[in-house]
């Protein structure tokens, strides 16, 4: 059985006390594939390193961060083109809008994601998408950009089933991690009806611990959380969730 975190911040700080031990807690749990989204410059030395130190489990991401979109956006974005050109990333990632820290910046995080998307293109690249309380201005984003070349992941999935369905149509998988799990996550109510072939499997850690760990520090070994609740919600083995998803994911990421 091979499991797939899609997306876990395996440079975090939050790892740095026990980094090479989590990572061996996940292997061990038969997590061997860990895709690492950027957020910005700022990390890029922590991601380079990880993939260093782990080159058979860990796969980047380039993108800036919707959170990270700020003054210096236009310098960012360059970093983040600069990058791309000089080597081979999985993806662009994380990108977005996020309006629940700043809507102050919505114009250039709208700006900011059309050009990443853009160059998401231009390499033939997968994007993933960060969402938070901008499901309307991501999907408008998202039909001004839609055509054969645009597919991705929308991580941390936590919309409505017509939401679901709408990410769907612009060739996303739906990134399903702990909010699955919580009693208040609400997607466990609709997730059977969405067919697995959309799915794949994230932790987001250090965020988003599913139970019995919420509200403490997330690591990639607890997906088994997630793997768990899948195989209850859609009635069928852990061991074939961690097939089809695993298996999504590389239809998205291209290994």
């Amino acid at each position: 059985m091979i499991i797939t975190d899609t997306h876990t911040h395996l440079y975090s700080e939050a790892f740095d006390e026990d980094r090479s031990a989590m990572i061996e807690r996940a292997i061990s749990q038969k997590v061997s594939r860990f895709f690492i989204p950027a957020i910005d410059s700022s990390y890029t030395d922590a991601m380079l390193k990880l993939e260093a130190d782990f080159p058979e489990y860990v796969f980047l991401m380039m993108g800036l961060h919707p959170t990270s979109v700020k003054e210096n956006y236009k310098e960012e974005l360059q970093h983040v083109e600069a990058l791309l050109a000089k080597r081979h990333f999985y993806a662009v990632g994380e990108i977005g809008i996020d309006l629940y820290w700043d809507t102050s910046t919505l114009e250039i995080q709208k700006e900011a994601f059309k050009h990443q998307i853009n160059l998401a293109k231009q390499y033939d690249l997968p994007i993933v998408i960060h969402c938070r309380e901008a499901f309307d201005e991501i999907f408008e984003v998202l039909d001004e950009v839609n055509d054969e070349k645009l597919f991705g992941i929308f991580h941390c999935f936590t919309g409505t089933i017509e939401q679901a369905h709408q990410a769907i149509s612009y060739n996303m998988k739906l990134g399903i991690g702990g909010v699955a799990t919580f009693k208040n996550g609400k997607i466990d109510q609709f997730l059977k009806d969405i067919d697995l072939k959309h799915i794949v499997l994230e932790t987001d850690s250090p965020y988003l611990a599913p139970k019995p760990y919420r509200g403490k520090r997330n690591e990639s070994a607890y997906i088994i959380r997630v793997l768990e609740k899948l195989a209850e919600i859609y009635d069928v083995s852990e061991e074939k969730i961690a097939e089809i998803t695993t298996q999504n994911s590389k239809e998205i990421f291209g290994i």
